[in-house]
């Protein structure tokens, strides 16, 4: 990842934090147990902790407020679904309206990570919990994970923008989301810390007559944000465009009651396993679509015809409309964070800070050893390169790594060895082994196997079907980290 020289050392007094799901509260963990701070503030939009752990459910897969295709990351501030509480009526009054931010979680939704890779280093899971947790599982984790830290949060709050002020602060303007109309604060800190996600504005490509083809079949192209069961394509010819965790996993899910055989779209092999079916065929990316006979043609030159439904599994821009203002900016195109050191500091000004952007990761410690070495900077413990070295680290890893949508992405085992070097960097701040500070994850051989091996074993525990709700351990679903050991010295 390069070398880490600490030439410039800052030391701030309050913090605030954007978003209460892992990546916000795991940062909110390390700044406190840095006992340096006058004040650490979260906000949060939504009434609980959690973040897109956050179940909604949705009966139309394919929302009216969707531009297809979806090209750009402007989207605007998250709005709301405001819906009733369902809280009991009194008096002849109205149930309480609730805002409501949807998420791209579905109805029977599993990690694809096992759980023991997955946690927090912290925080073990209930030992009747499956090895691929279920959505709710996760969020009782993240849950009991939160309690030592909720008086740090403000929810019902939406951070409506963040701009720099001359003296080299951070103005953050709040609503208040408990009701309509709620009000506007502006209160002034001195670094933050963007960790409210970057799944919200759907990326959908431009094909060739995909915007006509949406007009004329409204509701037919969607996008996987919006996908919740599977019945919503019972009995219809269905593509699915993308293979990454969510294409793979919905895919399955909706090749059991669609029209035989699904059809899964994709522009290169994926990560996962991606087994033959006699229930799927495997198709090129798409490349026009034709309105006549509800038709779509491929890359390949193969056409189907009388297509019902389209989804689109291709992920998300960042996008961060509260952050307009800065300058030099941190969104163009949406594909990366643009200006930023070590995939974290904003490089003019880096009391700025963004955890866990990157993708193809395991994203609670990645959470974790991030929030480390920033909590560790903001108190003045680590220090950080001149503009120009950070600028210098950009250029480098774009040489790398290309400048558009792999700049983030950090494949195994880039991963790991990023979290690694957070650990030592972190551990190698002033007064370590005094009561300072929270030790953050170290992944040794055994990580390194299982994090190499879980799309073999996600596909084993799948294989199971409805068993694999009793799999608790690797050894249930075939995998045992110490006889491959033994095995391999032997």
């Amino acid at each position: 990842m390069g070398s880490l020289p600490a030439e410039r050392r800052f030391k701030v007094d309050s913090v605030c934090i954007i978003g209460a799901g892992p990546s916000g509260l795991a940062a909110a963990k390390y700044f406190l147990a840095e006992r340096a701070f006058s004040r650490i503030q979260l906000y949060e939009q939504r009434s609980t902790v959690g973040g897109i752990w956050n179940y909604v459910p949705h009966k139309s897969a394919s929302p009216h407020d969707v531009d297809i295709p979806q090209s750009k990351p402007y989207g605007g501030a998250n709005k709301p679904v405001w819906q009733q509480s369902g809280a009991a009526k009194i008096f002849d009054k109205d149930t309480k309206e609730e805002a409501v931010y949807m998420t791209p979680l579905y109805d029977r939704l599993e990690t694809n990570i096992p759980r023991g890779l997955m946690g927090f280093s912290d925080l073990d899971w209930p030992e009747d919990c499956q090895l691929f947790p279920r959505h709710g599982a996760v969020l009782e984790y993240i849950e009991r994970y939160a309690d030592d830290i909720r008086h740090l949060i403000q929810f019902r709050t939406q951070v409506m923008d963040v701009s720099l002020t001359e003296d080299e602060k951070w103005t953050v303007k709040t609503q208040d989301v408990s009701h309509r109309d709620g009000e506007v604060k502006t209160e002034t800190f001195d670094a933050v810390i963007v960790g409210n996600g970057h799944f919200n504005i759907p990326y959908m490509p431009q094909v060739r007559g995909i915007e006509e083809w949406s007009k004329a079949y409204p509701g037919s192209i969607t996008h996987s944000k919006f996908y919740r069961t599977p019945e919503q394509y019972a009995g219809k010819k269905v593509i699915v465009v993308g293979n990454s965790a969510s294409g793979i996993d919905i895919g399955h899910q909706i090749e059991q009651s669609c029209k035989s055989p699904l059809l899964l779209s994709s522009k290169s092999e994926s990560f996962l396993v991606n087994a033959a079916s006699s229930t799927k065929v495997d198709k090129p990316p798409i490349a026009e679509y034709v309105i006549e006979d509800r038709s779509v043609r491929f890359e390949d030159g193969t056409t189907e015809t009388d297509v019902d439904a389209v989804l689109y599994c291709t992920g998300y821009f960042y996008s961060f409309p509260f952050l307009s203002t800065l300058d030099p900016p941190v969104i163009t195109t949406g594909e990366k964070v643009e200006n930023l050191y070590q995939h974290i500091f904003y490089q003019p000004h880096p009391t700025l800070a963004f955890p866990v952007l990157n993708q193809k990761i395991i994203p609670f410690p990645m959470a974790e050893a991030q929030g480390a070495v920033v909590a560790r900077v903001f108190s003045g413990r680590l220090g950080l390169p001149y503009v120009d070295e950070m600028k210098a680290w950009e250029r480098d890893w774009v040489k790398q790594n290309g400048d558009g949508r792999m700049f983030h992405v950090l494949k195994f085992p880039m991963d790991a060895d990023y979290i690694n070097m957070l650990h030592d960097w972190s551990m190698s701040a002033d007064g370590e082994g005094s009561e300072r500070g929270k030790t953050p994850p170290y992944w040794g051989e055994k990580e390194y196997w299982m994090r190499e091996r879980f799309p073999a074993i996600k596909k084993a525990f799948q294989d199971l079907g409805e068993d694999r709700h009793v799999a608790r351990s690797l050894r249930d679903v075939g995998f045992d980290y110490d006889s491959s050991k033994r095995s391999d010295s032997e």
